[in-house]
């Protein structure tokens, strides 16, 4: 059921902004950068943790689950550094993520052929 619920909960986050893309006049980077925002509000809220428990992999992939990640470690880190934790908390909890973004990305641009439009 864990997979049921996890294609559920990140096909409903997928066809929210196919919709949006569909029938608004808002750009892709406008609904991505609200997603993120959705998933720090939600994670500040403390609704995004029921969520990612529910749906597990549905709700922490998507764009909204990053936003959740990033408030939780600022949280973290204000609490163990204070101040000096706004600045060092979200990219500390998304180290990973952002480090194998990268990495990747370097090595598909090694093999891929771009080419200019």
């Amino acid at each position: 059921m864990q997979y049921l619920y996890a294609f559920l909960v990140g096909g409903a986050f997928c066809a929210v902004g196919q919709i949006l893309i569909d029938k608004t006049s808002l750009t892709p980077a406008k609904i991505l950068t609200g997603y993120v925002v959705v998933g720090v509000v939600l994670g500040a809220l403390g609704i995004y943790g029921y969520i990612s428990d529910f749906a597990g992999a549905g709700a922490s992939v998507p764009l909204c689950g990053f936003g959740n990640l990033m408030a939780n470690g600022v949280k973290k880190a204000v609490d163990e550094y204070g101040f000096l934790g706004i600045f060092t908390g979200g990219l500390t909890a998304s180290a990973g993520g952002i480090t194998a973004a990268i990495v990747l990305s370097f090595f598909v641009s090694i093999f891929a052929n771009a080419k200019e439009k």
